[in-house]
C-alpha cells in the first residue's frame, strides 16, 4: 500500500475519531462550553494540556529550528518547558481556586473594573490570533504535502474540522478530542525518532542516540560529526552559539513568562474539580510534554545529518523522490548556480528572498524567479518547517511511518488551534458581552454568541494561515512575547501584590503590549532590512523583546498604582483568600 493511500486512511480515521468525540461530548451549557463542566480527570486534563501545548510549533517546527540553529535553539527548549513549570507552580493553582471561566474574568474581578476586563480581552485576542496563525500555517504545510493539495486548500480543510468540534463541543469537546490528539501526535513523533536513532547510532532511545557514536566507522558522536560536516560546508559549528548572551537570556525569559501568560493553557486548569487536581494535572502534563521535548534535539540533529548526506553534491536527476515532491510545493528549491547539474548545499542564501515558482516552465518543471546571490556557493533553499515531516522520507522509512507523521502533525496543529479559538470565542461572548456590554442575556443566548464568535475566529485564523507573518515557530515566539508583556504581569501582580490597583494593572498591560507589538512590527514588517543585532535595542531581537515589555509592564503598573487610589478592602480580602490553602478542595463556584 502506498504512502499516499495510507495517509488518506490514517488522516481520515483520526478526523472521524475527533468528530465522533465532538458529537459524544456536545456542550449543553456555558459551563460545559467554557470549562468542560469543571469535571475533567487530572490525567485526562494532563494529556489535553500537553496536546494544547504541543502545537504545530512543537511538532513540526521545533526540530526544524534545532536542525538549522543548533545551540541557539536551546532557548526554545529551556523557555517553553521552564515556563510550564513556572505556570504550574506560580499561577495555575491560585487561578483555579479563584474559580472563574477565563483569564479576563480573573483580571476583571481582581481589578474590580470592566475596563481592565476589556483590556485583557484585547491582549488575549492579540496573543491568540498571532499564535493561531502559526497553527493554521502548519495545517496547510501538512495537507499540501501529504494530501497533495494546495496550502490554501489544506487550511480550508483544517478550518472545517476545527469549526466542527470547537463550535459544537466547546471546551468539553475540545478536551476529550485533545486527549485523542495527544495519543496520535506523541506516537507519530516517537516512532520515526526511534527508527532513525537505530539507523544512525544503533541506539533505540533518541535521547541517548544524540550523544552516541554514528554508525559510519568514524568514531565520532552525532554532535561531533555534525560539527565537522557543517564546518566543512562553511557553516559555524552546530554546538557553537551565534546569538549574544543577552539575547539568549531575553528570548528564554520571554518564552518562560509568555508560557505562564498563555490564556489557552491557563484555562485548562479551570476544567478540573479541585485545586489539588490542577496541581496533579500540571504534573502529568509536564511528563507528557517531556516525552516530545527531550526527543526533539535528537530529531533535529538526525534530520540535519540525513539531509546533508542525501542532498549535498548529488546529481539532481539522482536526487531522492522526496526532494522533488517538496520542491513541487515550494518548500525546497534548487538553483544551479555553477551549471554542473549537482545540488550544492553550503552556507549562505540560494536566493535573494524566498523563491517563487511558475508551474511548467524552465528547468526541472519550474522556473525559479529571483536573483542568485553571488557571494556564496549555496544552491539549496529549504523551509525549516518541513524537517520533521520529511524526516521519515529522508531516512527511507516505511510508508506507514510517513502516514503516521502526517496524522500527528495535523493532530498537533488542530489541537492547539481549537484551544486558541475557544479562548477567543469565550472572551468575546462571556467577557465582552455577558460581563460588559449585554449583562441581561440568557445562558442560552450566551452559548449561541460563543458559537458565533468561534465561527468568526475560525475564519480569521484561516486567513492568517493562508497569509502567515513568518514560519511557524517564529510566529509562535511573537505570541509568547506579547503574552509575557501583557497578561503575565497582570496575573502575577493580581495574585501576589494585594495593593495593586486597577489603574496600575490597566496602564501596565497597555504599555507592555504596545511596546512589544510596536517593536516586533517595526523590525519584522515596517523595516525588515534593519532586523539585525546592530540595530536592536540593547541587542535584543524581536523574539526576545517580550522580556523587556514585561519589565515595562511591571514598572508602569507599580508607578501608576503608587500615585492612585488603593484597591477596596474586599479586593484585598479576595487576594488573601486566593492565596490561603484552606478550603482548596471546595467545589467549583462561579
Amino acid at each position: 500500500m502506498s504512502a499516499q493511500l495510507l495517509t488518506y486512511i490514517l488522516v481520515g480515521l483520526t478526523f472521524a475519531l475527533y468528530i465522533g468525540i465532538a458529537l459524544w461530548t456536545k456542550a449543553s451549557s456555558t459551563r460545559d462550553f467554557y470549562v468542560a463542566g469543571a469535571g475533567v480527570h487530572p490525567v485526562a486534563n494532563g494529556m489535553a494540556t500537553a496536546a494544547d501545548w504541543m502545537s504545530a510549533a512543537s511538532f513540526i517546527s521545533i526540530a526544524g529550528i534545532i536542525a538549522f540553529s543548533g545551540y541557539d535553539s536551546s532557548v526554545y527548549l529551556m523557555g517553553w518547558t521552564g515556563g510550564y513549570v513556572l505556570l504550574a507552580l506560580l499561577l495555575a493553582p491560585y487561578l483555579r481556586k479563584f474559580g472563574q471561566f477565563t483569564v479576563p474574568d480573573f483580571i476583571g474581578e481582581r481589578y474590580y473594573s470592566k475596563s481592565a476586563r476589556v483590556v485583557a480581552v484585547i491582549c488575549l485576542i492579540f496573543i491568540s490570533f498571532t499564535y493561531v496563525s502559526g497553527q493554521m500555517r502548519g495545517v496547510g504545510v501538512v495537507f499540501s504535502r501529504f494530501l497533495e493539495v494546495e496550502i490554501t486548500t489544506g487550511v480550508f480543510i483544517g478550518m472545517a474540522v476545527v469549526f466542527f468540534y470547537a463550535v459544537l463541543g466547546g471546551m468539553k469537546g475540545i478536551t476529550y478530542t485533545q486527549v485523542a490528539q495527544f495519543c496520535v501526535l506523541i506516537f507519530a513523533y516517537m516512532v520515526p525518532a526511534i527508527f532513525i536513532s537505530l539507523l544512525i547510532t544503533g541506539n533505540p532511545a533518541p535521547q541517548l542516540g544524540l550523544g552516541a557514536e554514528v554508525n559510519d566507522g568514524s568514531g565520532l558522536s552525532v554532535l561531533e560529526k555534525l560539527d565537522q560536516v557543517l564546518v566543512d560546508l562553511g557553516f559555524t559549528p552546530y554546538t557553537e552559539a551565534n546569538k549574544t548572551t543577552i539575547d539568549m537570556l531575553a528570548i528564554t525569559l520571554a518564552l518562560m513568562v509568555g508560557t505562564a501568560g498563555l490564556p489557552h493553557v491557563i484555562v485548562r486548569f479551570f476544567t478540573v474539580p479541585k485545586v489539588s487536581d490542577a496541581r496533579k494535572s500540571a504534573g502529568y502534563a509536564l511528563v507528557f510534554i517531556a516525552l516530545l521535548y527531550t526527543t526533539a534535539p535528537a530529531v533535529g540533529a538526525f534530520a540535519r545529518l540525513n539531509f546533508i548526506d542525501t542532498v549535498h553534491n548529488t546529481a539532481y536527476e539522482e536526487a531522492p523522490a522526496w526532494v522533488k515532491t517538496w520542491e513541487g510545493i515550494g518548500l525546497i528549491a534548487w538553483l544551479d548556480k555553477n551549471r554542473d547539474g549537482r545540488i550544492q548545499y553550503a552556507a549562505g542564501r540560494a536566493f535573494e528572498g524566498a523563491p517563487a515558482f511558475v508551474e511548467g516552465e524552465g528547468e526541472h518543471g519550474q522556473k525559479l524567479l529571483g536573483n542568485a546571490p553571488t557571494d556564496n556557493a549555496n544552491e539549496v533553499y529549504v523551509d525549516r518547517d518541513i524537517m520533521v515531516l520529511a524526516n521519515p522520507e529522508i531516512a527511507n522509512l516505511p510508508p506507514w511511518v510517513i502516514a503516521l507523521v502526517a496524522a500527528g502533525g495535523l493532530a498537533a496543529a488542530l489541537s492547539t488551534a481549537a484551544g486558541l479559538l475557544l479562548v477567543i470565542s469565550t472572551s468575546i461572548s462571556h467577557d465582552l458581552l455577558k460581563k460588559t456590554l449585554r449583562p441581561a442575556i440568557s445562558e442560552r443566548q450566551e452559548l449561541l454568541y460563543a458559537r458565533i464568535a468561534a465561527a468568526a475566529a475560525v475564519c480569521m485564523a484561516g486567513y492568517l494561515g493562508i497569509n502567515p507573518p513568518g514560519f511557524v515557530a517564529q510566529v509562535v515566539a511573537f505570541a509568547f512575547g506579547l503574552a509575557a508583556a501583557s497578561l503575565f504581569p497582570a496575573i502575577f501582580l493580581g495574585i501576589f501584590v494585594r495593593n495593586m490597583n486597577r489603574e496600575g494593572a490597566i496602564a501596565g498591560m497597555l504599555c507592555g503590549l504596545m511596546f512589544t507589538f510596536a517593536y516586533i512590527v517595526y523590525f519584522k514588517f515596517i523595516n525588515p532590512a534593519a532586523n539585525s543585532a546592530d540595530n536592536w535595542w540593547l541587542g535584543i531581537s524581536p523574539e526576545g523583546i517580550g522580556s523587556i515589555g514585561m519589565l515595562v509592564n511591571f514598572a508602569v503598573a507599580f508607578a501608576v498604582s503608587r500615585f492612585s487610589k488603593e484597591p477596596p478592602p474586599q479586593v484585598k480580602a479576595l487576594v488573601d483568600d486566593v492565596r490561603i490553602p484552606s478550603g482548596a478542595g471546595v467545589a467549583y463556584h462561579h
